[in-house]
């Protein structure tokens, strides 16, 4: 998204849902590698060209990165991602080491999940203090539904704590693995990658929400069995992923097919999703399939029996 596609209104609601979020800013260093910290002083500064604005420690190590280099971004961190803010707030050699990545627009180091992202160009550099406030003028963003992580008095904060007291187990999530002739229909996520067809459970229950998930993406399918099933509990969620066998005579309302391969399913942005179906690729070959059970980092497979 450049500039001159920019909706305001959508920008002005973007920066107003995340005032007091906390933030990880990016840039690449003049060796080519990723860099970043995490900042809770990030605000709008003008809508008109679009700027917006962050703080950082003089004494920082990666500070002629920032100072210097060519833009920046900010990605602010959904719920979930508390374990990230941590690691981009310690010393340590490289926190990029478990973040899953991407360049940006512009060029700046995207991280997978969060709530919003903009990517920017540097506007300019003023010295304040210890710190040193970079202005950067913004070349492309994006917003999600997923609630915005917040720091208050020493302490993170989520929408869902300030909401509600009460104890609640983690979200279900299904995604619907619709797979036809050999290519898996994937959709646009808000990260500029590929993801599987998903949504929450609903009250109607894991079946029923399937279903309805089916009929929203166009395809004539019928609701298959259970492929895997992981807990990632950095966000609170549980995910159940079904194998759908799908038609491809209609052309679906989201997304398209791609080829069911390790190479057509490169661009997907979540790495749990992107290894179960490389999996299902070498699997589909042989026509022997395996119910994973586990996290999303690690787990088993069992053996099932069947061909379509």
């Amino acid at each position: 998204m450049t500039d001159a596609t920019f909706d305001p209104r959508a920008l002005r609601d973007a920066f107003g849902c995340f005032m007091t979020g906390v933030t990880v800013v990016t840039t690449i260093d003049p060796a080519g590698r990723p860099v970043g910290f995490t900042a809770n002083s990030f605000t709008s500064v003008s809508m008109d060209p679009p700027l917006l604005l962050v703080s950082m420690s003089a004494r920082s190590r990666s500070h002629a990165a920032f100072a210097e280099g060519r833009g920046f971004a900010v990605n602010i961190l959904a719920e979930g991602q508390k374990a990230i803010s941590a690691n981009f707030a310690r010393s340590v050699e490289d926190r990029f080491a478990e973040v899953y990545w991407r360049r940006g627009p512009v060029g700046s180091p995207l991280i997978a999940d969060v709530s919003a992202w903009f990517d920017c160009t540097l506007q300019q550099v003023v010295a304040a203090g210890d710190h040193t406030l970079l202005i950067g003028r913004i070349g492309g963003f994006a917003a999600t539904p997923a609630p915005g992580l917040g720091y208050y008095r020493g302490a993170y904060v989520t929408q869902s704590a300030t909401q509600t007291r009460l104890p609640a187990g983690p979200d279900v999530v299904i995604s619907a693995i619709l797979v036809a002739e050999g290519e898996v229909l994937l959709a646009d996520d808000s990260m500029g990658g590929l993801a599987l067809p998903s949504c929450l459970a609903g009250r109607e229950g894991v079946q029923a929400s399937l279903t309805a998930l089916i009929a929203r993406s166009g395809v004539e399918a019928q609701p298959g069995f259970i492929y895997a099933v992981w807990d990632d509990v950095a966000r609170g969620q549980q995910h159940i992923a079904f194998r759908c066998p799908a038609q491809k005579g209609a052309r679906p309302r989201i997304g398209a097919f791609v080829e069911l391969s390790s190479a057509g399913v490169a661009n997907v942005t979540d790495p749990a999703s992107r290894a179960m179906l490389e999996r299902l690729a070498a699997e589909s070959r042989m026509g022997n399939y395996n119910i994973y059970f586990g996290t999303h980092e690690q787990g088993q497979v069992t053996p099932i029996r069947g061909r379509d």
